[in-house]
């Protein structure tokens, strides 16, 4: 499991952001997608916590930066960033979070910590078979699964403040 994927464990962030860059970077070389200065800025901030953040959020940092941005910039970006798998919308919080698996084809499952926030993308590609297999039972064709866990991180249970 890469360092990145453990959000409440001590790890070296920055490198973090820079692999969810590099990645953005090479799928956008290799399917012919434009990651304007806007949508790159979009991630960053996005990978700059393990907290999801909302679209507003993301507006309030960009103004903050001078960035003349407005609420449709910010959903364009976000929606683009999506299309191309390079961060997830986690619906229980309408709040967009890296996706640390970027490139990957699998079923978006999130461990949420109740308590700080943060957000553990997991891949696990037998609870994704199992989901599968109870809805063909009842005749189900999925198109999109996405499981959200809300629960304590390891640090919150041990009452530790953490990042």
């Amino acid at each position: 499991m890469s360092a990145r994927a453990l959000p409440y464990r001590p790890h070296n962030h920055d490198a973090c952001v820079s692999q969810a860059l590099a990645d953005a970077r090479s799928i956008c070389r290799k399917q012919n997608a434009r990651l304007t200065p806007t949508r790159e800025r979009v991630l960053e901030l996005i990978w700059q916590s393990h907290k999801p953040l909302g679209a507003y959020d993301v507006l309030a940092k960009l103004t903050a930066e001078g960035h003349n941005a407005a609420p449709p910039t910010v959903y364009r970006a976000l929606d683009f960033l999506q299309q191309y798998g390079l961060v997830h919308r986690i619906a229980s919080l309408n709040a967009f979070t890296g996706c640390a698996h970027a490139g990957e084809q699998h079923t978006g499952m999130f461990l949420i910590c109740r308590a700080c926030g943060n957000v553990l993308e997991l891949m696990d590609p037998s609870v994704a078979r199992a989901i599968e297999t109870a809805a063909n039972a009842e005749t189900f064709r999925t198109e999109t699964i996405t499981l959200e866990v809300a629960g304590l991180c390891p640090g919150c249970q041990a009452g530790q403040h953490h990042e």
